[in-house]
């Protein structure tokens, strides 16, 4: 939709949609997103490279409104943390148009990763309206539990200093839930199979579980389309109308196994995501085709 119709979206629903920033970041990256052994370790190894890059492209939809809300980027690179080999998986999102203007949101979260992709650290910096905000979550674990120390504090006082202690098998901040669901063998899934997790959010741990419902084709215009795999997200969390079905993703029918398309429904309306452009995949983007004009 073009920007002419942006000033038609209510300022109201805007500050609706993203009432509790925590929320909104779920949504995103849940939208954005098993074979997984040992100390929640995610074999994802196959699927990614150093030097990947993703695009997309956020739009919220109200009623026949679509206008553009903001753009991200999804990266990975080989880096040294504490001295050690580690993956560096980082998220930037930025608003743009009318949204840019009512509430300005510079948003970056990297996370720390052993080389077989057992999460260390997630931090979070929040930058929205000159509103300042950090959230860091170290994890730990032993052989019966995940721990996730969670910090969060502002430039001048601490809001949130508590530990989360989780018996789930599984447990990853906000971004490292996307890679878990790359990980994913889809050669040993059935129509209906559940994969539940917990993410960490501040001093809540929030039951998440991805669902499988089989191959879709998504189109983005007449002529370009994607093979995809799709998956509905349930999410237990007072911030959505409904836990089942509360988002869905489409996932390209490649080897990379990168997000396409993703919609989650929110209070008022409904956040839109989609694959934009990428660089340094692992593998070609075959799931994505062109049927040529007559």
């Amino acid at each position: 939709m073009k920007d002419s119709n942006l000033q038609k979206v209510p300022e109201s629903a805007i500050w609706l949609c993203r009432s509790k920033f925590d929320r909104f970041w779920l949504t995103l990256l849940l939208l954005l997103l098993v074979g997984v052994t040992g100390a929640q370790n995610i074999p994802v190894e196959e699927r990614i490279k150093s030097g990947e890059e993703v695009r997309y492209e956020l739009y919220f939809k109200w009623g026949l409104l679509m206008p553009r809300a903001g753009q991200a980027s999804l990266s990975i690179k080989e880096v040294e943390y504490e001295n050690e080999p580690a993956y560096h998986y980082c998220l930037l999102f930025n608003t743009t148009g009318l949204f840019e203007k009512v509430y300005r949101m510079r948003d970056t979260l990297d996370c720390y990763f052993t080389p077989d992709m057992l999460l260390l650290r997630s931090e979070k910096r929040v930058n929205e309206n000159d509103y300042y905000l950090i959230d860091d979550i170290k994890f730990s674990y032993d052989e019966e539990n995940i721990v996730a120390h969670s910090h969060r504090y502002t430039p001048t006082r601490t809001k949130i200093d508590t530990t989360l202690v989780s018996s789930a098998q599984y447990m990853f901040d906000m971004l490292g839930a996307t890679l878990y669901l790359r990980s994913l063998d889809w050669d040993e899934m059935n129509y209906g199979d559940e994969f539940p997790f917990q993410v960490a959010i501040g001093r809540d741990r929030i039951n998440v579980s991805f669902r499988y419902t089989g191959q879709q084709i998504v189109e983005r215009s007449e002529t370009l389309k994607y093979r995809t795999r799709h998956f509905y997200i349930d999410i237990f969390d007072d911030a959505f109308t409904q836990s089942k079905e509360a988002a869905e993703i489409w996932i390209g029918d490649d080897e990379n196994h990168i997000p396409v398309k993703i919609r989650a429904k929110l209070k008022i309306g409904a956040v839109e995501v989609y694959y934009k452009s990428s660089k340094g995949l692992r593998y070609p983007l075959s799931s994505r085709f062109v049927i040529p004009r007559p």
